[in-house]
């Protein structure tokens, strides 16, 4: 094998990349219909939203059509990402383009904090002089965004089981019918009160939580770009179930990084003083580590002696 690295003696050809079996994380072969359909859904019920805020001047009803926006952004991000993804590698990119969904997350990340940013701005405003709203018109906006959003949730409900990017979406999806809720819950107070200072302090509320729920996303999505150890993968554990093999006196130069939203990529090098230990040994390595792990691309580098220093032994060299 080619390592890219000359370390002075014998390297054992043993790489593995686990192609030959199922990758737990698959996508769905063509999520693109439900794309299609969300996206459609949710761009009709952003317009109407934003005519019926300005109609009846509630500042949560923009402040929801401003994050559904958002949301409509997210979804047509994530389903560029899902077709480049499948594209097949090239020789420019030898990975394909499956990082693509890794940047759609960084993208959909800043855009909702851009979203927040403008609502907040102007709720603030609202809360210093409120002004008056139809809370009638509120309730039955929102109570169509329950249902566009409750819809376009189920559109993803099969594939959130198998895939984090249309899991992101169920859910997502599903936080903003919760939050029509609150905008109805919001309407019909005003329509009883006729306190129009409830519309801006229902607003902040949809901010504060479009924020708390989003902050997961911008950290998850920044670390991925960083190449930093997927969310749910134990860098600690993958190393000790790796020194555990048979024959494995040490394991150095070991890295674990996305290569997509539902792809994960490890190489290592494990020296093995014994000799090779053939093509079963690093089978059944792939197999284990997909399986445990979730780890579905592994390239294993057999190192058989173990007295000549490797260059990249230490880990702090990259």
């Amino acid at each position: 094998m080619s390592a890219g690295h000359h370390h002075g003696h014998h390297h054992g050809h043993g790489h593995n990349h686990g192609h030959g079996h199922h990758h737990t994380h698959a996508a769905p072969a063509n999520p693109g219909r439900a794309f299609a359909i969300a996206v459609s859904l949710n761009l009709i019920f952003v317009i109407a939203e934003v005519v019926a805020g300005f109609v009846s001047g509630s500042m949560a009803l923009l402040a929801d059509a401003g994050h559904n926006l958002s949301d409509v952004l997210s979804l047509a991000l994530a389903w560029a990402a899902a077709v480049l993804s499948a594209r097949p590698p090239s020789e420019r990119f030898t990975y394909g383009l499956k990082s693509s969904s890794i940047l759609a997350a960084i993208a959909n990340a800043a855009l909702l904090w851009v979203a927040i940013g403008a609502i907040l701005v102007e709720t603030v405003r609202r809360l210093a002089d409120p002004e008056p709203v139809g809370g009638t018109t509120m309730m039955i906006v929102a109570g169509i965004g329950i249902a566009v959003n409750g819809l376009s949730a189920l559109l993803f409900a099969k594939g959130s089981k198998s895939d984090l990017n249309l899991r992101a979406a169920f859910v997502h999806l599903m936080a903003d019918a919760l939050v029509s809720v609150g905008v109805v819950i919001a309407g019909l107070l005003i329509t009883w009160t006729g306190w129009a200072i409830l519309d801006p302090v229902t607003s902040l509320v949809i901010t504060v939580v479009i924020a708390w729920s989003s902050w997961g996303l911008l950290r998850d999505s920044l670390r991925m770009g960083m190449l930093g150890v997927p969310e749910g993968i134990d860098g600690v554990r993958v190393r000790a179930f790796l020194e555990a093999r048979p024959g494995v006196e040490r394991v150095h130069d070991l890295h674990i990084w996305p290569m997509s939203t539902t792809e994960t990529a490890l190489t290592a090098h494990l020296v093995m003083p014994g000799g090779q230990p053939g093509d079963g040994f690093l089978h059944a390595l792939a197999h284990d580590l997909e399986h445990a792990f979730g780890i579905g691309h592994p390239t294993i580098q057999i190192e058989t002696d173990g007295h000549s220093p490797c260059a990249l032994e230490s880990e702090a060299v990259v």
